[in-house]
């Protein structure tokens, strides 16, 4: 009896040590937090092998994209636990401010993606025919009255400001609308969409390579390598896009939704025509905003419409059937905005989707 009790004695030592041993070995993991779809999916590129070594976190996992998300008393602690923590760092995000001022890592590594862009970052444009709102909705009560007046002024500035595309460097596409916004008015809001460019997917990794590098040097090298073969992916795609845009009839989009690829439309030197700027909280479009876009579709002969994952295709619809054009299709473009756990357990991927955009446009550029 008193042997069998010393084997159980055991048994539990074991037991409670290897509780123990898993907590511990938990606890040397880096702990890495990351707000979107994008960021978290760079960072599992990177670590590759090694995640056994990482707690990855995305806090935003359920469908609810960057514009109404808003963080849980769990949420605020993973962050301040955090190693490393990567967020977007736009207006949709400026809860962000208040939960860093109490981190408890000393060390702690934050990644602003606009921070890490510096002045590639753009102010968000309106251009022809876009409904425009004077505030941008973000469900954010604290900072509701912050912008009501951002673009009021925009209007009355629209007509000096065609002359000033080439000191953006933008010759490819000279002449259009493009440009009209690029100069960063402190008031105007940042296209926080940065994560839709694959140049600036390539810079943003390295960002978060360095950081995993520093917080879990023995690893560094492992990171580098596989940082190098993914930006090699990435490059490959890039070069996907340059062609498919080069040897296109057409080099217009048309979006009757919201349009958060203004930085993947400015990296080929595409043009664009929708209905809302990538952040605008509206989803009723005017009839004068329809006219203007079945318009469109007809005088530049467009075999579709398109609209982003979360649109219910309403708007696109409509712009279709009061074009010329009743065949044209709706196409939906991922903007990575509202990417679900579940979607990821079945294998959504940032690269992946991006792949998937490339098709669609071009069939949107046919």
């Amino acid at each position: 009896m008193k042997k069998l009790l010393a084997f159980a004695g055991i048994l539990l030592a074991l037991g409670m040590g290897s509780a123990f041993a898993k907590k511990a070995s938990n606890e040397n993991k880096v702990k890495v937090v990351t707000t979107i779809f994008p960021e978290y999916d760079w960072v599992k590129e990177i670590v590759g092998e090694k995640a056994d070594d990482v707690e990855l976190t995305l806090l935003l996992n359920n469908g609810v994209d960057l514009h109404s998300y808003q963080p849980s008393v769990k949420d605020i602690a993973k962050i301040q636990d955090a190693d490393i923590f990567v967020y977007v760092g736009g207006e949709s995000d400026e809860w962000v401010d208040d939960v860093l001022k109490n981190v408890k890592k000393p060390n702690q590594k934050v990644i602003n993606l606009l921070e890490v862009l510096g002045d590639k970052v753009k102010a968000e444009e309106i251009v022809e025919g876009m409904e425009h709102e004077h505030h941008h909705g973000h469900d954010h009560d604290d900072h509701d009255g912050d912008h009501h007046d951002e673009h009021e002024h925009e209007h009355d500035a629209h007509d000096g400001h065609h002359n000033d595309h080439d000191e953006h460097g933008h010759d490819d596409h000279d002449g259009d609308h493009h440009d009209e916004h690029d100069h960063d008015h402190e008031d105007e809001e940042k296209d926080e969409h940065v994560w839709l460019s694959l140049r600036f997917a390539k810079v943003l990794c390295g960002a978060i390579c360095d950081a995993l590098c520093q917080a879990d040097s023995k690893n560094a090298e492992v990171y580098r390598k596989n940082l190098a073969s993914y930006t090699g992916k990435l490059d490959t795609l890039d070069a996907k896009y340059s062609e498919v845009v080069k040897s296109a009839g057409k080099n217009t989009l048309l979006f009757g939704d919201r349009f958060p690829f203004r930085y993947m439309v400015d990296d080929y030197g595409l043009k664009y025509y929708a209905a809302f700027t990538g952040c605008s909280a509206e989803s009723e479009a005017s009839f004068k905003t329809i006219a203007f876009l079945s318009e469109k579709v007809n005088e530049l002969g467009l075999n579709s419409v398109c609209q982003i994952e979360s649109g219910n295709g309403k708007i696109a619809k409509t712009v279709i059937s009061n074009s010329k054009n009743k065949k044209a299709k709706v196409l939906t473009f991922d903007s990575l905005q509202s990417t679900t756990a579940k979607q990821i357990k079945k294998g959504a991927t940032y690269y992946g989707s991006m792949e998937k955009n490339l098709e669609l446009l071009k069939e949107a550029l046919r």
